[in-house]
């Protein structure tokens, strides 16, 4: 296929770098200039999606998008799909795909899970909105950038399950190094902790395959100095929009509304920017009880 790819950042890059490697024609452009492998660069971003088969848009939120999607939507060819992988608030996302499915097009909300890692890798999980037509175009490029693709609904229906998967991510984190912090001044050894855990009722992800604690259970970004395999930041992005949701909907989220709060002192006036979303636990083994 021709593809145009907007955005070459952390996860963009790789992901239509592996595009290219898999042999199709991807053309790329970001505003800062970034570039990815195998990938032609383009001078403008409708330039990049002229004559393409499908459009790939990876952004940092919901403003950015709408204010891309007006730019490369006319300059799409009629028929082409429209794929936005960027994680935003739900309205968005249909806004968008009402403005490409008004100009001819298809559209997929298709944001992902699985980090810088796995877009390096090809191992991300797509989570997808938009109609059965739309997945089915986008199917085989999921396929080459990742190793799962669920069709999750109607257009947005891929933003609001990837909105509900990192609540719950965010929130289990938090019992998770509260939880290893707890076991610490009860003197338990973390290993311990650990062995039990991972194979008890307290299983999660966090624990099992992204453990919080430093030489404890597989490799993560406690053994590399917390450096963010998924930064602290994005993390309290996402929670915000889990809460913009939840109050949207009139949902009653009160966990999901303290890991917002957590997160946002964590970022915002604590040391938390930079650093992964796991370094929560170094800020509980240092504070008592309040």
């Amino acid at each position: 296929m021709k593809i145009g790819f907007i955005g070459l950042g952390n996860m963009g890059a790789p992901m239509a770098t592996n595009l290219a490697k898999a042999g199709h024609e991807v053309t790329g452009f970001d505003v800062a200039g970034t570039t990815a492998e195998g990938v032609a660069q383009a001078a403008t971003a409708e330039a990049a999606v002229q004559g393409a088969d499908v459009v790939i848009t990876m952004l940092p939120n919901g403003d950015i998008l709408r204010k891309v999607a007006g730019q490369i939507i006319p300059a799409m060819t009629a028929g082409a799909t429209l794929v936005d992988c960027s994680t935003v608030d739900v309205e968005s996302a249909r806004a968008v795909a009402q403005q490409a499915e008004a100009a001819g097009l298809k559209s997929v909300d298709a944001p992902v899970s699985g980090g810088i890692g796995g877009a390096a890798a090809g191992t991300l999980t797509f989570m997808a909105g938009g109609s059965a037509d739309a997945f089915a175009a986008a199917e085989p490029l999921f396929e080459i950038m990742g190793q799962k693709a669920v069709h999750c609904g109607a257009a947005g229906a891929g933003q609001a399950a990837k909105i509900c998967n990192n609540m719950i991510l965010g929130v289990t984190m938090i019992a998770t190094c509260e939880a290893f912090a707890l076991a610490d001044k009860l003197g338990l050894d973390r290993q311990k902790m650990f062995d039990v855990v991972s194979t008890s009722s307290g299983y999660s992800w966090t624990m099992n395959a992204y453990c919080p604690a430093p030489g404890v259970g597989p490799q993560s970004p406690a053994d590399n100095g917390y450096q963010p395999g998924f930064a602290a930041e994005l993390m309290l992005k996402d929670l915000g929009l889990s809460q913009q949701a939840a109050e949207a909907a009139d949902a009653d989220t009160p966990m999901g509304q303290q890991a917002l709060a957590l997160y946002r002192t964590f970022v915002e006036d604590e040391d938390g920017r930079g650093r992964d979303f796991s370094a929560m636990l170094p800020r509980f083994e240092g504070r008592g009880r309040s």
